[in-house]
């Protein structure tokens, strides 16, 4: 397998003493799964925003299907987070649209044809189950079903790699399940996901790869038995 995404000695320095990460390097395979771990404020948030390119590494590299973050343009951003989807605790729907809206929206903002846009989003509502709620908006949706909105509208450029920050963090244990069964049949399909968590009873039951951050450092990276 070949890494598709590549952190090369990261680092961030907010103000003159808070160093969020120090001399990061982690290398992610095309469809590995990687569990982020450690307490808050142990850098995991700040990591992702850097793989997203939201944020700028003060120090090292951030290397992602083709693109280098030291070489990056504004118009080249665009282009590489369309290779990345990207999910929150907190969902961040937008409330005034229905699911299908929310997801329809990612493709709208990108030109793509109405007719496309309505098939694509179709299919994406059918493989998170809620082909049934597509006209609900999500103060009518229950926390588990908008994170499966929230997973569709990450998949619609059919990412090859998904960022889940604390996905399952407001969720109740059966909602939590039905997350993990979704993104676990993400991956299975081929996409690469790096998912931040404070549950580490989940993390050992699925045995998955774990990098654990503290103060800013990976302190521990270790390799799944899956």
């Amino acid at each position: 397998m070949m890494p598709i995404l590549e952190l090369k000695h990261i680092g961030k320095i907010y103000g003159k003493q808070w160093v969020a990460l120090s001399d990061v390097n982690i290398s992610v395979e095309e469809g590995e799964f990687v569990f982020l771990v450690g307490p808050s404020g142990a850098g995991k948030s700040t990591l992702l925003e850097i793989i997203l390119a939201r944020e700028k590494p003060d120090t090292g590299i951030v290397e992602f299907a083709g693109f280098s973050s030291d070489k990056l343009t504004d118009e080249d951003i665009p282009v590489m987070r369309r290779k990345m989807g990207v999910i929150f605790q907190d969902f961040k729907l937008l409330p005034d649209m229905t699911a299908f809206d929310n997801v329809a929206f990612a493709l709208r903002v990108c030109g793509y044809p109405r007719k496309t846009t309505r098939t694509r989003t179709t299919e994406l509502l059918a493989r998170v189950g809620l082909s049934h709620k597509a006209k609900s908006y999500p103060q009518e949706l229950s926390g588990g079903e908008c994170q499966r909105v929230a997973i569709a509208r990450a998949l619609v450029h059919s990412p090859l790699l998904l960022l889940a920050d604390e996905p399952t963090g407001n969720l109740d244990p059966h909602s939590t399940e039905e997350i993990m069964k979704l993104l676990l049949d993400i991956n299975r399909q081929g996409t690469a996901i790096i998912m931040a968590t404070h549950d580490i009873e989940m993390v050992e039951r699925f045995g998955f790869r774990v990098v654990e951050l503290s103060d800013g450092y990976v302190i521990g990276d270790r390799k799944g038995n899956k």
